[in-house]
């Protein structure tokens, strides 16, 4: 009797636990992270006996939990990935909303502002159309200052941003630690801690949405995780700190993530982060979002250059030289606008006021790029352009004849100055941020309709008894104040396609209608005016080239204002296309990021599904269980009510 009743009472206990376990899946089936255990039953050894062996019932082996060690990674990885991508997306499209377009947008500001010249250049001194040119000025000024305030508040928001998630971070790597010791713990027992295998999984798998790692398994139970390729964020119990810090430049508005090592940051390379929110949003600020401040800063450096520069080659109303209508970018003689941030390990002279500075040469071949600049020996550098990787010698990028002494090198319309002829130590790195303020610091510098040069200092004047078809198309001045040897310059024709000049002697020079004539002095770069003709000329027609003395009737400089609207500036694009490739640049990150995020969701969802198929709790299936495990437990306690009722039959026959 003892043994059909040690048979039912272990089968009763065997199928209640199976029961409670099967309750335990349907009651966690929402919690997050919970993988479905199974009760893993195993036969007692039969007795001996001159029969054979008898049966004697079953155990209950182990809890076993449904797990995929390789599905679970797979899934944490995209999940990882798809957070990054989710993340820098969202923030790519609050960029693009910056950059709107329409008639409230930056890039018609800047048409209309150069559009306004053309009242002025039909009424000179209309004072109206006067005020209306320098409305538009002030207005565009507003709008490049109001577009960057957008940009630094994005920025601000990031570091917020970041800030939060890294304490998140700190805050899973600590529970993930005291959770490896939990499971340390249990070594001895022999038998699996499947809630808190559980609860390291979650917990992994939610740090991953922050930051990529990588895991290691210990001898003991516990796990190692790695973030940027090899650093160590948990160790058993241990967990390290990690911290966002500026780069080696100090550049506060490029951020790394950092280990901290006994309070001593190590930053992490951004590319070995792999995926996680703060990947995502780091790749965001320290390149989309430079990008975007860097083509903003060229947009409005290239245009407020431009149009100070032409502005100096007028005349105002009082016949004065025209000035800036920007407030300048530029700063000092030496054209300086933007000081290098040295790296913190710089050992050289170049410190101080003995800074590298930079200057423009050529506001058309500006590249919206920062510049990283490393000495390699005594006055022998190189230069990495980092909006593409391009590097460059100081063979490759030497000073032009015409530019000053302090000049060491000129890159894509920049110069290089090292204002104090300092030295530089081999392995000293600068860094070039030339647009990082262009857009934040621009104002219109003056207000009076009368000083706005619109008048061309210079004049052509046709021959009085000149017989052919000759015709002025334009004069323009390319100095101001001209030089005295530049006026008085008479253009004698010879025939229909030649002619002599005043200043030349008896040179002859070709005349081809619609090609410029340059003043030129000596074979020196282009200087003081520059005369375009149409028509067919007689021999002996004259044309004089002199100062223009009618101030007040000329718009010539109005109308080259206005022409800077086609001027080539942005990468071959025209000025007034600048804003629309800028918008074009943005959207079509944001484009490429959107479908990488598609893509990445989607992987995440089918590994997810994957992993929730092994892992997963199915209600249906749960049920079945139940209704096993009940059939189960009712005729395990039937089998011991028959063993009770065998003993008790016994026991009344064996008292008669």
């Amino acid at each position: 009797m003892g043994s059909l009743l040690n048979v039912g009472a272990r089968a009763l206990q065997a199928n209640q636990i199976a029961l409670q376990t099967a309750g335990n899946n349907i009651a966690n089936v929402n919690v997050a992270g919970y993988s479905r255990q199974k009760v893993v039953l195993e036969t007692v050894p039969g007795q001996f006996s001159s029969a054979g062996y008898i049966g004697q019932g079953v155990n209950v082996q182990t809890i076993q939990r449904n797990f995929s060690e390789f599905l679970t990674r797979q899934s944490t990885l995209a999940s990882s990935t798809q957070s990054a991508d989710a993340t820098r997306v969202d923030k790519l499209r609050q960029l693009e909303a910056v950059f709107g377009g329409g008639a409230q947008g930056l890039g018609a500001s800047i048409s209309d502002m150069l559009n306004a010249f053309s009242d002025v250049a039909n009424a000179p001194t209309d004072m109206t159309a006067r005020t209306v040119v320098l409305t538009r000025i002030d207005e565009t000024a507003a709008r490049m200052r109001a577009t960057s305030q957008q940009l630094d508040d994005l920025q601000t928001g990031v570091a917020q941003e970041l800030s939060q998630k890294v304490t998140t971070i700190n805050s899973l790597a600590s529970s993930i630690a005291a959770v490896n010791e939990q499971i340390s713990r249990t070594q001895g027992s022999g038998q699996p801690p499947n809630d808190l295998l559980d609860r390291r999984d979650q917990l992994i798998k939610e740090l991953n949405q922050y930051v990529q790692t990588s895991s290691v398994m210990a001898d003991d139970g516990t796990v190692g995780l790695y973030i940027g390729g090899s650093q160590e964020l948990v160790l058993g119990n241990t967990a390290s700190k990690v911290a966002i810090v500026s780069d080696d430049f100090g550049d506060s508005r490029s951020s790394k993530l950092a280990v901290l090592r006994a309070g001593t940051p190590l930053k992490l390379d951004e590319n070995m982060l792999g995926g996680g929110e703060v990947s995502g949003l780091l790749r965001f600020q320290n390149s989309d979002l430079n990008e975007a401040r860097n083509l903003l800063g060229r947009l409005t450096l290239a245009t407020t250059t431009a149009m100070n520069d032409q502005h100096k080659l007028g005349l105002d109303l009082d016949g004065n030289v025209g000035g800036n209508l920007f407030s300048p970018t530029v700063m000092g003689a030496s054209n300086v606008f933007e000081p290098k941030a040295p790296a913190v390990l710089n050992t050289g002279g170049m410190t101080g006021a003995n800074m590298l500075t930079l200057g423009v040469s050529d506001a058309t071949k500006l590249v919206a790029s920062d510049y990283e600049m490393q000495f390699t020996g005594a006055g022998t550098f190189t230069i990495t352009r980092r909006s593409d990787g391009a590097t460059f010698t100081d063979a490759q990028v030497p000073p032009s004849a015409s530019a000053a002494p302090d000049v060491i090198a000129e890159i894509d319309g920049l110069q290089i100055h090292n204002p104090g002829f300092a030295a530089a130590a081999p392995g000293d790195r600068f860094l070039f941020k030339p647009f990082s303020t262009s857009a934040s610091n621009v104002t219109s510098v003056f207000s009076t309709p009368r000083a706005l040069a619109v008048a061309s200092p210079v004049s052509a004047t046709m021959g009085s008894a000149n017989t052919g078809s000759l015709q002025q198309v334009s004069v323009s001045a390319r100095s101001n104040p001209l030089a005295p040897a530049a006026l008085g310059v008479v253009l004698t024709f010879t025939g229909a396609n030649s002619y002599t000049r005043s200043d030349q002697g008896a040179t002859v020079f070709t005349y081809t209608p619609g090609q410029a004539i340059e003043y030129t002095v000596a074979g020196l770069p282009l200087t003081d005016w520059s005369l375009t003709l149409q028509g067919t000329p007689k021999a002996g027609d004259t044309l004089t080239v002199n100062a223009n003395l009618y101030p007040t009737l000329s718009a010539g400089n109005a109308g080259a204002m206005m022409n800077l609207r086609d001027v080539a500036m942005f990468d071959g694009a025209a000025l007034t296309d600048g804003y629309a490739g800028l918008i074009s640049q943005i959207g079509i990150r944001t484009q490429s990021a959107d479908y990488a995020s598609k893509v990445s969701a989607s992987i995440a969802t089918n590994v997810e599904r994957d992993r929730a198929g092994v892992s997963g709790v199915n209600l249906d299936e749960e049920a079945a269980s139940l209704l096993q495990y009940q059939q189960a437990y009712q005729a395990s306690a039937k089998m011991i009510q028959i063993a009770q009722n065998i003993f008790d039959t016994l026991i009344q026959n064996l008292g008669r």
